[in-house]
C-alpha cells in the first residue's frame, strides 16, 4: 500500500475508519464503473462512509444502513463523487462548532469541510475538485450580499 500513497496519505488513511455499504467489493465495482458514490465524512475526520448511490439513494439512508441513526446526519459532510468531481451538499447545521455568529459558522464549516473532504477523497483514491452545486450556494450569496 505504501507504494501508492505518500507518507501523509498513509497517516490519513490509518486515522480514518472507512465503512463500505453493502461491502468493499460492491463499492470497488462502482468505482471501477465510475458510478456515483454517496460519501459521508465525519466532522471530526475519524470516519468515512461510502456506498454506490444506487445501493443507498440518500445520505441519511446510508447512515441507517451502516447502523447509525439518521438523526446523526448533521455530524457529517455529505458528498457525491465520481471521477469528474465531488459535489458537496453544503448544508451548515445551526449548531456547527457551537459558533453562534452565522457568518463565522458558515466560514468555519466551509474551511473544515474542504479539509476533511479533501482528505477523504485521497483515502478513497480520488483526485478530483470539490464543487458546491449552485442550489447549495445560498450561504455564499448571503455572505456576499452582507459584505462579509
Amino acid at each position: 500500500m505504501s507504494r501508492f500513497l505518500s507518507d501523509q496519505a498513509m497517516r490519513i488513511f490509518i486515522s480514518m475508519d472507512v465503512k463500505y455499504f453493502p461491502d468493499k467489493k460492491s463499492v470497488d465495482r462502482a468505482m471501477k464503473d465510475d458510478d456515483p458514490l454517496l460519501v459521508l465524512v465525519a466532522f471530526n475526520g475519524d470516519e468515512i462512509i461510502v456506498s454506490n448511490a444506487d445501493d443507498s439513494v440518500e445520505h441519511y439512508i446510508l447512515l441507517k444502513q451502516v447502523g447509525h441513526s439518521e438523526l446523526e446526519i448533521d455530524q457529517y459532510f455529505r458528498v457525491v463523487i465520481n471521477r469528474s468531481g465531488a459535489d458537496w451538499t453544503f448544508v451548515c447545521p445551526a449548531s456547527y462548532a457551537n459558533i453562534k455568529d452565522r457568518y463565522r459558522r458558515i466560514e468555519k464549516y466551509y474551511s473544515d469541510g474542504i479539509d476533511e473532504i479533501s482528505k477523504a477523497l485521497k483515502v478513497l483514491g480520488y483526485d478530483v475538485p470539490v464543487n458546491i452545486p449552485d442550489r447549495y450556494r445560498r450561504h455564499f450569496n448571503e455572505l456576499r450580499d452582507s459584505g462579509k
